[in-house]
């Protein structure tokens, strides 16, 4: 059976006389062979020179007294050693008060620490009657230590548990301490309150019983036995709202989901009635949607005193704990949007269960960055669920801590521990978390500890796996009856005031049931509002403009190389600042693919489009490439010169962004771009939710190298790709995913490109692999043009971000191409007519199409041109999806029917894009294309080799089979002899083993089936 928190080792309320003599007498033979514990205790016991006594103290009751105590410990000194010791006693208690609080729902007894005994610090029952000046506590005069006692119990070993001992900042625990003090941690609350949180109680309790009743064995992951989370929230909002928020974003997992929608959200009875009569179709049709307990929503909320918050619900995986990071991440966005800069208008409340809270590392990551620059939100509210179980696993087998909030110490956020049977102990502590995050934007953990009345689903047979937890449970009323009960005995309220309050809400659900039954209520929101208004979620493939004039491209490349004056560029920096400066000074200049990026976020930022770029190098770059932020050699400023183009717009919000500055220009928008902490998940989720709150900004994930990308694979999954067909959520988020074969060894290759292009279905997201600086600066700024937003995810190169690989000519005049074909065969690109000729007369004699993708082209068409062969075109297929299928067929038909059709990849066979593409090459060209060889490197467990030599070996061995071997190199090894390396064309029958630089394939082996 469970316990309430987790306890640890045995304490005074467990010891008896027998005990504590045998235990005594170790001790006194050798200290160090008894628990810790104990040896405190006898180590003051020892101290006062007296004999085990008690006080007369309900704290103590149950370790009755073996000796009578002596009157006054011997040996005390002088009387300021006696307020020391008391002084010591009130720290202690805040301390480990909380060990001993009465947290738990059940009412079990709990261990009292030997160190909040006055015994242990030199005290006796003669000093209970001594007045004592309380050092840091608010009495206005010394009072007697047995009053003083008397006020630390009740304040912290009472329903509320407080663990804020552990905060460095004495501001912090001051104030926390005398907010807990002053009324003995209670709250202050009228007949009129009190009627009010028995009215929220009733309503959580009586829509759960509804359900239960009306829609047997449907799961709804029921809130019975944690009823009190209702009070809890409503406190919260409403504190909230008295303290200036004007929107509160939150984030929860299935349990009690459907209550807070309902109760706290507005979501309306009719609405979640239709979700159990199944009978909204509208967002299944496409093989979509969710279930109810996972759905977000949102709305208005009106409070007592008539202020109005916005809240919204963010929806959610069954994954626990993936949503903390996207809450936070829409909550700064939010605030960015509304200028708030304080962080205090825009408030994030996320609500854990207990075992998922301590279980998902995602839990600390998210915690360690909430107090950075580039995700700082002001802190958040933290309310667990504390059920006293994970599914059917007891806290003994699901943590090593004491409590499940332990990981909260890791920023030194104070921890409210509160006995969910207690309602008006809930309240107290939801306004006390809002005032603190309000006042010190910090987050705050409420641990409501509660039960699951249920099983893990209403479905589940709990007492298999908890058998005396469950015997308890069975026999408990809800916090609702017995608060009831309460308010009818000190007759705060009548019977029929109850009576006619659970009649108007039965008849409320009765209604809402018909309704929905004779008509069907939409329960979603329209992912087209407010910010989205003339946004469609249609994907197409229409180009829109993204080139850019050179005089604008002049004006950043100027701006790019520019450092104020009197600040020391790092010597080795200074040659590429003058390089940046001129990138744009003609229109055949050429450009690198770093470079183009830069050009294309500040094109973007002066035409009013705010750039946001995280990750764990993003600002330097992880290949030394980017060089966003400057620092000054020698004091360490910081300077970002894209934020200089030109007067940037309000440094918060950038509200004046397109309104004249100083110089008469329009200003633009600003720039972050923000080192992060070594974490995937918590920081592309993070990025996620910011990308959801405006679609009119550019909002970028970079990691470190594509590799580590699976580490943020529960994000991929269950928010990029699925998010928009199961909850109607868009989000235009850019992933740059390092990638590419160098011989760096398996974690340093691939960005898994195999696995995103699995996920592809519906025009989920988009999947590029560009190829050239021009085609990056066209699909960054795309990405943020066209009537739509999709998730774009981009496999970025490594050795070739400072490769010339484009001209200025292709920034300004040029769009992203999804196809590009072989521009050796493109009478488009001849110099004249004769070479028009040739370029069609050639393509005509192509024996061979080699499709491919990103760098990997470079290295083929290097080895192409170096042997001079004329028979062999080399297509690239940028964005592989959605995969722009006319195109694809257009460029097929440009080559003799039959040309073979190889797919030519660095990665292995089942992994990069080969099984993807080869299944495109044949559904998707009207049956033109019946066979695609494959020529890359063999089905492998693993990306890459960890030999460079070995790696170069198979790097040859492909461009061999594919094109040929190097100009002079006889007998150069093909795939089929090098392991690790396969070439199916040579496996055709008929197929030479070598392909031949001055004659093209036979034209009936190129299509022949294999054998």
């Amino acid at each position: 059976m469970g316990s309430a928190p987790k306890a640890v080792g045995r304490s005074l309320n467990g010891w008896n006389a027998e005990y504590l003599d045998a235990q005594y007498a170790l001790y006194r033979q050798d200290p160090d062979s008894v628990p810790v514990d104990l040896r405190w205790f006898f180590e003051g016991f020892e101290l006062a020179r007296g004999e085990l006594g008690s006080l007369e103290h309900g704290t103590f009751a149950g370790a009755g007294p073996s000796r009578a105590p002596s009157s006054a410990p011997q040996g005390q000194g002088a009387s300021g050693h006696k307020v020391a010791a008391v002084a010591e006693l009130i720290r202690q208690y805040r301390s480990q008060g909380h060990i001993a609080a009465a947290i738990d729902p059940f009412g079990r007894e709990r261990p009292m620490p030997p160190l909040l005994s006055p015994y242990a610090h030199g005290l006796s029952d003669a000093d209970l009657d001594t007045p004592f000046e309380a050092i840091g506590m608010s009495f206005d005069a010394p009072r007697p230590l047995r009053e003083i006692v008397a006020t630390l119990d009740q304040t912290y070993c009472g329903p509320i548990g407080v663990e804020f001992m552990h905060i460095e900042d004495d501001a912090e625990r001051q104030w926390i301490a005398e907010r807990l003090e002053r009324t003995a941690n209670r709250p202050s609350l009228s007949a009129d309150d009190r009627r009010v949180l028995l009215n929220q109680l009733v309503a959580a309790e009586s829509f759960e019983k509804f359900l239960h009743t009306r829609y047997p064995g449907e799961k709804r992951f029921s809130l019975e036995g944690s009823e009190s989370l209702i009070p809890i929230l409503h406190a919260t909002v409403e504190e909230c709202a008295e303290q200036g928020a004007e929107e509160i974003v939150m984030g929860m997992a299935h349990r009690g989901r459907l209550n807070v929608l309902r109760n706290i959200l507005g979501k309306t009875n009719e609405q979640i009635f239709t979700e159990f009569e199944d009978t909204w179709e509208e967002d299944f049709v496409e093989g979509g949607g969710d279930v109810k307990y996972h759905r977000g929503y949102s709305g208005e909320y009106q409070t007592r005193a008539g202020k109005r918050l916005w809240l919204a619900m963010a929806s959610n995986p069954s994954h626990l704990e993936a949503v903390g990071p996207v809450v936070l991440g829409r909550t700064r966005g939010k605030q960015r949007t509304k200028g708030d800069a304080d962080r205090t208008r825009v408030i994030p409340v996320i609500i854990h269960g207990d075992a998922a809270m301590i279980g998902q590392g995602v839990v600390a990551e998210s915690l360690n960055f909430s107090q950075l620059p580039g995700y700082f939100v002001g802190g958040s509210i933290h309310v667990v669920i504390n059920n006293l179980i994970g599914f059917t696993t007891s806290p003994e087998y699901s943590r090593s801590s004491r409590y499940c909030t332990d990981v909260a110490k890791i920023i030194q956020a104070p921890v409210f521990h509160v006995n969910g049977e207690d309602p008006e102990a809930c309240l107290h502590v939801a306004r006390l978390a809002v005032e603190y995050r309000q006042r010190f934007r910090k987050d705050i953990f409420i641990d409501m500890l509660c039960y699951r009345r249920w099983g893990h689903n209403e479905s589940d047979e709990p007492s298999f796996t908890q058998p005396l937890l469950y015997d308890l449970i069975n026999k408990k009323p809800s916090a609702m009856k017995t608060y009831a009960e309460r308010l009818l005995a000190e007759k705060v309220i009548t019977e029929d005031e109850m009576s006619s309050v659970r009649a108007e809400l039965d008849a409320a659900y009765d209604k809402a049931q018909v309704a929905s039954r004779s008509k069907p209520f939409d329960p979603t929101i329209d992912p087209g509002s407010r910010k989205w208004q003339g946004f469609g979620k249609a994907y197409s493939h229409a180009p829109v403009q993204t080139g850019v004039p050179l005089s604008e491209l002049q004006e950043v490349a100027r701006a790019m190389g520019r450092a104020p004056e009197g600040f020391h560029v790092h010597r080795k920096l200074k040659r590429l600042l003058e390089q940046r400066a001129a990138a744009a000074d003609s229109l055949d200049a050429e450009i690198d693919y770093a470079t183009a990026e830069s050009l294309a976020y500040g094109s973007l930022l002066v035409e009013g489009t705010p750039v946001r770029l995280s990750g764990q190098d993003s600002r330097r770059g992880t290949f030394s490439q980017r060089h966003a932020l400057l620092r000054d050699v020698e004091t360490g400023a910081e300077y970002m010169p894209l934020n200089f183009i030109r007067e940037v717009g309000d440094p918060q919000t950038d509200r004046v962004v397109g309104e004249p500055g100083a110089d008469g220009k329009p200003r633009q928008a600003r720039l972050c771009v923000y080192d992060s902490p070594l974490s995937e998940e918590a920081c592309m989720g993070f990025e996620y939710g910011y990308s959801l709150t405006d679609p009119h900004q550019l909002v970028l994930w970079e990691a470190q190298f594509g590799d580590f990308v699976n580490g943020a694979q529960i994000q991929i999954d269950q928010f990029i790709a699925s998010a928009e067909i199961k909850w109607q959520r868009w989000s235009g988020l850019v992933l740059l995913l390092p990638h590419g074969y160098e011989g760096q060894g398996p974690e340093h290759s691939s960005a898994r490109l195999e696995r995103f292009l699995q996920l592809c279905g519906d025009d989920n997201y988009q999947v590029v692999y560009p190829s050239t600086a021009a085609q990056v600066f066209h699909l960054l700024r795309r990405q943020v043009r066209r009537p739509f937003r999709k998730p774009l995810v981009v496999m970025t190169p490594k050795s070739m971000l400072r490769v010339n690989t484009s001209v200025v000519r292709e920034l300004v005049e040029g769009r992203f191409q999804e196809l590009i074909d072989d521009p050796a065969f493109d009478p488009s690109l001849a110099a004249g007519d004769k070479d028009r000729a040739d370029r069609e007369a050639s393509r005509k004699q192509v024996s061979r199409v080699i499709f491919c993708s990103g760098k990997f082209f470079h290295e083929l068409r290097e080895r192409r041109d170096a042997i001079g062969r004329r028979d062999v075109a080399i297509v690239r297929v940028e964005q592989l999806y959605p995969l722009h299928e006319q195109m694809l067929r257009d460029i097929l038909g440009r080559y003799p029917a039959g040309a073979e059709v190889v797919w030519a990849q660095e990665e292995p066979r089942n992994a990069g894009a080969y099984r993807f593409m080869e299944a495109m090459l044949r559904e998707k060209t009207g049956g033109r294309v019946t066979n695609v060889n494959y020529i890359g490197r063999s089905d492998s467990s693993t990306p890459a080799v960890g030999s460079k030599r070995k790696h170069k070996e198979q790097q040859e061995a492909i461009l061999v089979s594919a094109i040929g071997p190097k100009p002079g190199e006889k007998n150069a090894p093909t795939a089929v002899e090098i392991e690790g390396v396969m070439d199916e064309s040579a496996e055709m029958e008929g197929a030479p083993k070598e392909p031949s630089p001055s004659s093209a394939r036979p034209a009936a082996a190129s299509n022949a089936r294999r054998q």
